[in-house]
């Protein structure tokens, strides 16, 4: 019967079994019609959104503006310097998105299951390699603005690694974030303060003079920024700034301690109050209604609503949802906070660079979530 079913497949125009095993190869090679095949777009796109989930990209855009408050509570415009925190704070964040998805991996294969590394879409080594490629090109650029930058970010590079291995899950986590965010802030006050006090607009090796500080008349360089070989002093005109955005993310990250099982009234009560605290603390300033003033509010205001309503949610239905979407909320109303710093400190426009953030970053949480 075979010999009968080959000739009639012949005699049909089907290309015998030699034909067939002659023709894959080519087939292989060209494609059905002839032409070469096409990539394997889905396969990239899907490896593209497993990565973006991992690093959690959303969430990205609420790190410069920690540099561009730290350069305007030092009264400095932004600068090189300033340049050069904001890649090693983009770096770091990172880094530190990378390691958390490593470290939770078991817990996340029963909590979340959809990650990027419980689902296979991201390998763990892979994870854990970009974690530390990250962290090292953080602490490289951190190094271009000054040696009193890179200890700096030293310090940050150490409390993330800390935070993601051992403290995440003790009652030090908050604390260890909230000391994150600080640095991450006096790091952008140091690269540009470092960066003014040498008269360039990076490192201190030639170039043109600084512009002038923001402000009325000429800004001394704080006295703890030093571009000397010893270990510097973080800028102290940028500690209030520093410990505002400190005790935000301090509030935001006890509320995510409970995000996979939800269950939480008083701690997102807690934060609720809290952001209202920092509000008004940020807001108070006896100053005339200038447009300064009027913007400070604004930003200040949109703070608030961005902050307060998923909270309030959260803490009438701590459901893992809502709790998601108040940490959510927390982290993309850092932008506004940024933005009022600045703003308190005398920079409007850096406020308004900022600011300008926010529509890129709120697009992008409706297609990658921040958490």
């Amino acid at each position: 019967m075979r010999p009968l079913r080959l000739l009639a497949a012949a005699a049909a125009g089907a290309p015998t079994l030699r034909g067939a095993r002659a023709a894959a190869p080519q087939d292989r090679l060209s494609g059905a019609g002839g032409t070469a095949p096409a990539p394997d777009r889905p396969r990239t796109r899907n490896t593209l959104r497993a990565w973006a989930e991992l690093l959690r990209v959303s969430a990205l855009f609420s790190v410069p503006g920690d540099a561009i408050a730290g350069a305007a509570a030092i009264g400095r415009r932004p600068n090189g310097g300033t340049a050069l925190a904001v890649g090693a704070s983009l770096c770091l964040y990172e880094a530190g998105m990378a390691l958390n998805d490593w470290a939770d991996r078991a817990e996340d294969a029963v909590d979340r299951p959809h990650r990027p590394i419980p689902s296979g879409r991201v390998a763990p080594g892979a994870a854990l390699a970009a974690a530390g490629a990250l962290t090292a090109a953080g602490l490289a650029l951190a190094a271009r603005a000054g040696r009193p930058a890179l200890v700096v970010a030293s310090g940050l590079a150490a409390t993330v690694w800390a935070y993601d291995l051992r403290l995440k899950h003790t009652r030090l986590g908050p604390a260890a974030m909230a000391s994150a965010r600080a640095l991450d802030l006096l790091l952008g006050a140091t690269a540009t303060g470092t960066a003014a006090a040498a008269g360039t607009g990076t490192t201190g090796r030639g170039g043109a003079a600084h512009p002038p500080p923001v402000g009325k008349g000429p800004a001394p360089v704080p006295a703890s920024v030093s571009t000397s070989a010893s270990v510097p002093v973080a800028p102290r005109a940028a500690l209030p700034a520093a410990l505002l955005l400190g005790a935000h993310t301090y509030a935001v990250t006890s509320v995510s301690r409970h995000e996979a099982q939800g269950g939480s009234t008083v701690v997102p009560l807690a934060a609720l109050a809290a952001t209202a605290a920092l509000g008004a603390a940020v807001a108070a300033r006896s100053a005339p209604a200038t447009p300064d003033r009027i913007l400070l509010t604004a930003f200040t205001g949109a703070y608030l609503r961005t902050a307060e309503p998923p909270l309030l949610h959260a803490a009438l239905n701590p459901s893992p949802p809502l709790t998601q979407r108040a940490v959510g909320g927390g982290i993309r109303a850092m932008i506004p906070l940024q933005a009022a710093l600045a703003a308190r400190a005398g920079s409007p426009f850096g406020g308004l660079a900022v600011m300008g953030l926010v529509p890129v970053a709120r697009s992008l949480a409706r297609k990658v979530s921040p958490t």
